[in-house]
């Protein structure tokens, strides 16, 4: 398991306190016969997993005494069997328990908690049950909870919170997402620099699972032991250091926040800035103009997302997954930023218009013009024209190449 997914104890980070108190527990002569893992947060989920396989399923005798059941697929009779049901090759039994929304479905289910019930007043002292209610989703603050979230939560409590302790993984505050990177890097011998660690929490959303994944690729690449300079010919030792820069070079969502930024530009109809920001885009780019084309890729599909947005009438961020299909989704930071982008446009014929004129950039590209920089300019100056003084007459995208 990476180094992101070790679940030391993270003192001070109160998002974390809830999986450090569990980590606490499950090794100390406290430990209950069952617990509920409530929340959605899956990097919290595999602390809390790593924690009780550290302590009670030592990796010899993972074959024989780890459990990983799915109530989706057998039923709570069959689990409790197992859990009550000693094992022959293995001192002690830890049974994972996912699919827990099943037996909150339709019914009373009153024979299926009555057996709970049963075994818990009763409990195999050699076993221990561990229930994953990840079909929750648990905010930062819990009073803005969905509501049927809430009364999924609070039906838990009722059936289960008598007896197994329920652990809340409320998804992790920014502020703490941002100091855990900090940290965690210090542990590796590197220093993250807290204005890189705020940018890559921005631009993931706090999304800890992308975050740890993120953040081992870059302490990979700022202790590479040697990186070629512009000659080939030299080396040199790189700084244990991740800077802002690093974050904008290696991780995709971070160079997209500058997209996100020069769309906002030419929504906003404010054509200085843009160009400007379109600048910082080509000079920060890997490939430079060469890099034009994929600049004018993601600006296609942005104004997709803003044609379907503006066409379904979405108004906040929540309603965006729904009209998005997997693979065509923005980063989290981008979603609110892109609602307000799209309902700035009056109508569905002004964002085709703006992909009419992304298509004509896209061929002018290909047909290799003498500046690619310049075919990008009198796009985004195109794109960004206030209605008011647009020509009623444009040119014809088969016109666009020619002197």
């Amino acid at each position: 398991m990476p180094p992101a997914l070790k679940s030391s104890a993270t003192p001070g980070l109160k998002s974390f306190g809830a999986s450090d108190r569990f980590a606490a527990e499950v090794s100390s002569p406290s430990l209950r016969p069952g617990y509920v893992l409530v929340g959605d947060e899956t990097f919290l989920q595999d602390r809390c997993r790593k924690a009780v396989l550290d302590a009670l399923a030592p990796p010899s005798l993972r074959d024989f005494c780890l459990h990983d059941l799915d109530l989706a697929e057998l039923s709570i009779f069959e689990a409790l069997d197992r859990a009550q049901t000693p094992s022959l090759m293995a001192p002690f039994q830890v049974i994972f328990l996912r699919g827990l929304k099943s037996l909150y479905s339709r019914g009373s289910k009153k024979a299926e908690f009555d057996a709970i019930d049963s075994y818990f007043r009763s409990p195999n002292p050699q076993a221990l049950l561990v229930f994953v209610a990840d079909h929750l989703h648990l905010p930062t603050d819990l009073r803005r909870m969905d509501m049927q979230d809430k009364e999924r939560f609070d039906r838990i409590r009722e059936t289960l919170g008598d007896w197994c302790g329920i652990v809340e993984l409320a998804q992790v505050d920014e502020g703490d997402a941002a100091r855990w990177i900090v940290a965690h890097a210090e542990q590796q011998s590197v220093r993250f620099n807290p204005e890189a660690a705020r940018e890559l929490v921005d631009a993931l959303g706090a999304d800890m699972m992308l975050i740890a994944s993120e953040v081992e690729k870059l302490l990979l690449y700022i202790t590479a032991p040697s990186r070629s300079t512009a000659s080939g010919l030299e080396s040199e030792l790189l700084s244990a250091r991740v800077t802002l820069g690093d974050v904008e070079t290696m991780v995709l969502a971070a160079k997209q926040r500058s997209l996100y930024e020069l769309t906002d530009a030419i929504s906003a109809h404010d054509r200085p800035r843009a160009i400007v920001l379109l600048h910082g885009l080509l000079n920060a780019s890997d490939g430079g103009e060469d890099a034009a084309i994929g600049h004018l890729f993601m600006l296609a599909r942005t104004f997709r997302q803003m044609l379907i947005i503006l066409e379904k009438n979405v108004r906040d961020s929540r309603a965006i997954w729904g009209v998005l299909w997997q693979g065509f989704r923005m980063p989290p930071f981008a979603a609110e930023d892109l609602i307000r982008q799209a309902r700035r446009y009056r109508s569905r014929r002004d964002l085709t218009r703006a992909l009419r004129l992304i298509a004509r950039a896209d061929l002018e590209l290909r047909s290799s013009p003498t500046s690619k920089r310049l075919v990008l300019e009198r796009l985004v100056l195109e794109l960004a024209a206030d209605p008011a003084t647009r020509p009623a007459f444009e040119p014809s995208p088969q016109f666009a190449i020619e002197p």
